[in-house]
């Protein structure tokens, strides 16, 4: 019987390359199963053989999708592979991106089966879920060997062309489709059990799960802004020059603070910018631009504020998940009401 081809895609610290002082190397290929493809091969079983293993740096493909994307695509290709398996990455941004890219890329131009998994705090989910199958994993490596079992036990189910069950109970995230089931009992009367069911406290589940949105109130308007300090806070990603703080060029879980006090405006060279989501030449060549510290300087002294404040917050908003943001957001705010501030000034890209 004609084994399963598989190639195997895993990032430099699953292939056994090196942490985050790997992150940069460029794309490496191994004949045959090497780091998580090897755990995967032994869950699959005999049917399976990890045909290569293809391992590249967080950074070298978050920073540069497509092209080093497309350098993999071809790897894959030249091996014609039945299936092509990514990951798992958890929690990591930048390796969920790289899974859910090449995942979708591969399924579009081969028509295989390619699967992942990630953690629901994954940004990758949001942005390749509907185009790939995304299993759900733990935060972290702790879970690896579970989550890479479950992942060729999907496999199979898939390459052997069985029904799968719902997203729920196959423990994939859901992909946006809709599919008509027979069930015994009517609309009203499932609707009425789920009342009840909600009303006395007992679990249920809904058959259409809607969006939750926060709507937060309206502040007041500050009513004299020459007696008001306020603060500069962007999500641009611009830092000191030597990033003391490793903050993300994507999927930032944090936010930082940094000293502006006595600066009348921040010089080129000073100042960097980490974010892969727009063009930096232009604030890189005056930071200015995205954190106006010169304008605000020119206002404090005409006394239309009152002061700006000693430091500046931020942030890179690119691919972050809400929870992400929403903690990030709750930081801000704490800090904020801490330094009795009484405005924020919010840059963007």
């Amino acid at each position: 019987m004609k084994k399963l081809r598989v190639v195997y895609y895993v990032n430099q610290f699953f292939g056994q390359e090196g942490g985050e002082e790997a992150a940069s190397m460029g794309v490496s290929l191994y004949s045959g199963a090497y780091g998580t493809a090897k755990a995967f091969a032994k869950a699959y079983g005999k049917g399976c053989e990890v045909v290569a293993t293809i391992i590249c740096g967080d950074n070298c493909i978050a920073e540069n999708l497509e092209k080093v994307g497309s350098e993999i695509i071809d790897l894959v290709k030249f091996y014609s592979p039945d299936a092509f398996i990514a990951g798992p990455a958890f929690t990591d941004g930048r390796y969920g991106i790289g899974c859910g890219y090449l995942c979708s890329e591969v399924i579009r131009q081969f028509n295989i089966p390619a699967i992942t998994g990630m953690n629901q705090l994954n940004p990758g989910v949001e942005l390749y879920r509907k185009q790939v199958y995304i299993l759900k994993t733990g935060k972290n490596a702790i879970s690896a060997n579970k989550d890479v079992k479950r992942m060729a036990v999907f496999l199979k189910k898939l390459v052997n062309g069985k029904k799968l069950a719902s997203p729920q109970e196959e423990g994939y995230f859901t992909r946006g489709y809709k599919r008509n089931v027979k069930m015994e009992r009517r609309p009203a009367a499932r609707a009425v059990d789920m009342v009840l069911d909600k009303y006395y406290g007992r679990p249920f589940n809904t058959e259409i799960t809607l969006p939750r949105k926060n709507i937060n109130a309206r502040p007041a308007a500050i009513r004299d802004l020459s007696k008001a300090t306020i603060v500069i806070a962007t999500d641009g990603g611009l830092y000191p020059a030597d990033n003391p703080d490793k903050m993300p060029s994507a999927n930032a879980d944090r936010f930082g603070v940094y000293d502006i006090d006595g600066l009348d405006s921040l010089k080129k060279g000073e100042w960097v910018i980490r974010h892969n989501g727009y063009d930096n030449s232009i604030s890189n060549d005056d930071p200015n631009r995205l954190v106006p510290v010169d304008a605000m300087r020119k206002l404090e002294k005409e006394g239309v504020i009152g002061a700006l404040h000693n430091k500046y917050l931020a942030t890179t908003g690119l691919i972050t998940t809400v929870e992400n943001s929403t903690n990030t957001g709750k930081g801000i705010t704490n800090y904020v009401k801490n330094n009795d501030i009484d405005a924020v000034l919010l840059t963007s890209t």
